[in-house]
């Protein structure tokens, strides 16, 4: 049977993502690496995973594929996010339409729209399991990035969101958190959400800059509030973001604002001039 694993991680988690690989396969080859989508959080340890497996069989979605082969960074989000991700090679494009062998089961290739254009999903029909990346999870989805800088993406979120319910998987593996089998109320949780995001662009725009910046200090754990400023002004994204979405406010009290979200939330503390992680 052939082996199989599906999205990589981060960066900074690559060499534990190795080992974590190397413990389940005991002694045997990885055969196959497939990414729903190309952002640093899914595709980071592909590098490490090819240097420990010289002949895996890279995958990934068609969209990018002239920027994976150029190593475009801003056309791949890392560089105007300000995130890593060590360059790799691939082999196979997925073929929204095809099927892909993954272990011992035929998958089907979905194309997924919406927090990212060129996402894919995976079915795999008898059992009804469906890989989702980021397309659905248990309490909503993935930032929709092309609405950060005004291209219109939440029709494509909602059409995505019908596919998945026409497919009626019993159980879903997200690309955040954990499987879950109650895809109804998952299904409802993001179309609320979403509505609430359509009514309210400005509402999603500041849940992902939020989201890039816990992003970030997950990243490093602790940072400086200089260090922090130095990054906040190298990420293209963000400034993009304002302009789009608050063009009236400057950029360091727009996002003072949402870091002091962040810390009455608990999710990351501010002492001394430094920043820290919260969990």
């Amino acid at each position: 049977m052939q082996t199989a694993l599906v999205d990589s991680g981060y960066a900074t988690h690559a060499q534990q993502t190795v080992a974590l690989v190397e413990r389940l396969l005991a002694g045997r080859a990885l055969d196959r690496l497939v990414n729903t989508h190309l952002h640093s959080d899914h595709c980071g340890g592909n590098a490490a995973l090819r240097a420990r497996f010289a002949q895996v069989e890279v995958s990934i979605p068609p969209g990018e594929a002239d920027a994976v082969r150029a190593w475009d960074q801003s056309r791949l989000s890392y560089q105007p996010t300000g995130q890593q991700c060590p360059r790799f090679a691939f082999d196979v494009v997925l073929v929204p339409g095809s099927e892909i062998a993954l272990g011992d089961a035929l998958w089907q290739v979905h194309a997924a729209p919406g927090h990212d254009p060129h996402a894919v999903m995976l079915f795999e029909p008898p059992s009804r399991v469906l890989i989702a990346g980021d397309a659905l999870w248990e309490r909503g989805f993935g930032v929709v990035f092309p609405e950060m800088w005004g291209e219109p993406s939440f029709a494509e979120v909602a059409a995505t969101l019908d596919l998945i319910e026409r497919l009626s998987p019993l159980a879903v593996i997200p690309g955040h958190g954990r499987v879950f089998d109650d895809v109804t109320a998952a299904l409802v949780t993001a179309r609320e959400r979403l509505d609430a995001f359509v009514r309210s662009p400005q509402k999603h725009a500041r849940h992902a800059v939020k989201v890039l910046m816990k992003f970030k200090l997950l990243e490093q754990q602790r940072m400086p509030l200089a260090d922090f400023y130095d990054w906040l002004d190298g990420a293209a994204y963000l400034e993009q973001v304002r302009q789009t979405h608050a063009p009236e406010a400057a950029l360091r009290p727009w996002v003072d604002d949402m870091l002091q979200d962040l810390v009455r939330a608990g999710a990351m503390r501010l002492e001394h001039g430094v920043l820290h992680d919260a969990g």
